[in-house]
This record gives C-alpha cells, structure tokens and sequence, in this order.
C-alpha cells in the first residue's frame, strides 16, 4: 500500500510531536512555522481585525504548546490544532461580540482597507460556492450551523435530524469543504 503526502505529513508530525514533549521544545516552532498563516487567517475571519487576528494566533500556539502531551494522535495533528484554534475563535468572538454570519449581507466595516473588503468577498464567494457542492444532507446542517448561526438542538428541530447525526454531518462537510478550499490561501 502507497503512502501519499498527507500521510507522511502526519506521520512527521506525530515524530516531531513526540520529540518536543520528550524535552526538544525548541522544535515546537516547525509546527508553528507550518501553521500560524492557517490560524491567523482563522482569526481574521472570526475577529476581523489584525491585532486581534495576532494575539488570537498567539493564544492558540500557546494553548496547543501547553496540551501537546494531549495529542494521542488519533487524528491528524492538524486537524486536532484546527479544533483548538476553532474553539478559540467561537470563544474569542464570544467575548468580542465580532462574528457575523456569513448568512449577513455583505456590510464592510469603515475600518477595512479596500483590499480587505474585497478578500472578504472573495472567500465569502469561494465558501458559498464549495458549500454548493455539498451532498444536500450535509450543506444544510453547514448551512444552519455557520451561515445562521443555530445550535445544534436547534437544527435538530429544523431537520429532524439527531443531534449526533447532525455533528457528524458538520464534522464530514467540514473537511469535504477545507480539501476543496485548501488551495484558496494561496498554498
């Protein structure tokens, strides 16, 4: 059997992960180094605004440096340090009282540079159209939960669906929709 490049990818981070927890904790920045453009642009999306985006990045690798003895290596290590930054965000928007559905008419904010307004546009634009090709079970759960905002009991009364059935859905449309927009950061 054929090992392809994420597959590699993960194993050498799960060896780079064992070096740093075994003492080797200045190799932590390859990971960091990897990802901070990943999660920073997470933390534009939710907050908006750069020095918020910075200190966001900043939290998460703190966070993900201090649980590194939690990785158990049962996913990748990516995906497990996109739910730490993920959960960062929804709390950081929380608190911000920031995030707006993508669901919102487009509303620039009078703080953003032309160029920011119209690299909103476009990833609002690319989202909108990788969430179209969804299997229609899963582009409606993505739908309510991030465009409009609803809780999961609160889709589960929209749909009918089980709560677990619809995490599922979500946790599927989620990484059907970041290999389709993984080229869209430039990478």
């Amino acid at each position: 059997m054929k090992k392809d490049a994420n597959d590699e990818l993960s194993f050498d981070e799960e060896l780079l992960v064992a070096e740093i927890v075994s003492g080797k904790k200045e190799l932590f920045r390859f990971l960091v180094e990897r990802y901070e453009r990943h999660v920073y642009g997470m933390g534009m999306s939710f907050l908006r605004n750069e020095d918020d985006a910075l200190d966001f990045t900043q939290e998460v690798f703190l966070k993900v440096f201090k649980s590194l003895t939690n990785f158990e290596g049962r996913s990748r290590f990516s995906t497990w340090l996109y739910k730490i930054a993920y959960n960062t965000a929804i709390n950081s928007a929380h608190r911000k009282k920031n995030f707006h559905s993508l669901a919102e008419d487009e509303q620039a904010s009078d703080l953003d540079t032309p160029e920011q307004a119209a690299m909103r546009r476009l990833a609002k634009d690319a989202v909108r159209e990788a969430v179209q090709t969804l299997p229609d079970r899963y582009r409606v759960c993505i739908d309510l939960f991030f465009f409009y905002d609803r809780a999961y009991n609160e889709i589960e009364t929209i749909t009918g669906f089980p709560v677990n059935t619809i995490k599922s859905h979500v946790f599927r449309a989620k990484k059907l929709l970041r290999e389709k927009l993984q080229d869209f950061g430039g990478d």
